[in-house]
């Protein structure tokens, strides 16, 4: 029998202990009683639950069963974001990172540009590409979007070197405001699902999604995850951040009508037994598509820091398999290469140029992928 080095073995019940015992007093929401918190933990109107033998099961299979993935992966070049503008233009920097400009107003969701999505410096999920806009390359930034507190959503050196540069307004679920606080972050609002926030002439709408939040093993579900619909004059964005399949995709088209733009998470979706709940695999992704009535996708939460089981590629290739499946165009549902920069005009001048697109052979889904 093959046996792990002590030293392994150690470093990893070291690391496992840390994560359980010390983000275990991260901050947490107070507050009253209602549909989806019970005064201690908030809850998802479909189940996710997760015990923590669930999530030890989990960890301790991680590294047998994963596929490999290159140890780094160089991006293609692109054009810097183009310069503030009317229409929609969304540049995707790297796993739910994405630059998008609103008639002028800059809104950046998730932003992370750790070397690892983790509490720890030397452990820990590490990215394989480089964001595909450099930080000190960020034109500045108006509005950050923050779905949920997992260390791949809310980096917190991240939001605090933006904090210092821009003093961005930062936009969270209930209860994630003393974590953001504690890391000099001191423009910042909480939002409940179905509440909503008005800033740079925009309404920012935080809607339920179906996930967890947790930034350790003894803290699952003490703040609010969700998305964000954010309108605009003439057009609607739809940003899931992290979800797995719920009715809360039908709620938000019922509420809001057809999206002119959706962000949709299509990675780190194996094992299913595990991960469904929480996150959507491809199919799953290119239905939502279709039920929030998206003229267009980009795809998010992908190529970026291995986290699950599946390849790296192979999101990609199941993303193209589903569209063709449901019979969706490819060019409708995009993934984006590393810095790479998509507009849609305004609305007057959408039609007109949709049914020109319409005739372009569609997208490469997987042309970025070496």
């Amino acid at each position: 029998m093959k046996r792990r080095p002590l030293g392994k073995c150690l470093l990893g019940l070291a690391v496992l202990l840390a994560v359980a015992h010390g983000c275990a007093f991260q901050p947490r929401h107070t507050g009253p009683v209602d549909a989806h918190f019970d005064g201690t933990r908030f809850y998802n109107r479909v189940p996710a639950e997760k015990s923590l033998v669930d999530i030890l099961g989990f960890l301790s299979t991680y590294r047998a069963r994963r596929e490999a993935w290159p140890e780094r992966v160089q991006n293609a070049s692109y054009p810097a974001p183009p310069a503030a503008g009317t229409g929609i233009t969304a540049t995707f920097i790297n796993h739910s990172t994405v630059l998008l400009d609103i008639g002028g107003v800059r809104v950046l969701t998730d932003p992370i540009y750790a070397e690892r999505a983790s509490p720890f410096t030397f452990a820990g999920p590490a990215r394989v590409r480089e964001p595909g806009v450099p930080f000190d390359e960020l034109p500045p930034i108006d509005v950050v979007l923050v779905s949920h507190d997992h260390y791949d959503h809310l980096d917190t050196d991240t939001l605090a070197a933006l904090a210092r540069r821009d003093a961005p307004l930062v936009l969270a679920g209930l209860g994630n405001g003393a974590l953001l606080a504690e890391h000099g972050v001191t423009r910042f609002h909480e939002l409940d699902w179905r509440q909503r926030h008005e800033a740079q002439g925009l309404a920012f709408h935080f809607v339920e999604v179906r996930h967890r939040s947790g930034r350790g093993l003894l803290d699952q579900m003490k703040t609010l995850w969700g998305g964000f619909v954010v309108v605009a004059p003439g057009a609607t964005v739809y940003f899931a951040g992290d979800t797995g399949w719920g009715p809360h995709f039908a709620a938000a088209r019922e509420r809001f009508g057809a999206f002119d733009l959706c962000l949709l998470p299509i990675g780190a979706y194996r094992p299913r037994e595990f991960m469904a709940p929480v996150h959507l695999d491809p199919d799953a992704a290119v239905r939502a598509h279709a039920v929030l009535g998206c003229g267009q996708s980009i795809a998010i939460h992908h190529g970026t820091f291995q986290l699950t089981y599946e390849a790296i590629d192979e999101p990609y290739t199941e993303l193209a398999a589903a569209l063709a499946a449901h019979e969706i165009p490819a060019a409708t549902f995009r993934v984006l290469g590393f810095g790479e920069s998509l507009r849609l005009p305004p609305a007057p001048q959408r039609s007109a140029e949709a049914a020109q697109q319409s005739a372009v052979a569609p997208a490469q889904v997987v042309q970025f992928v070496e």
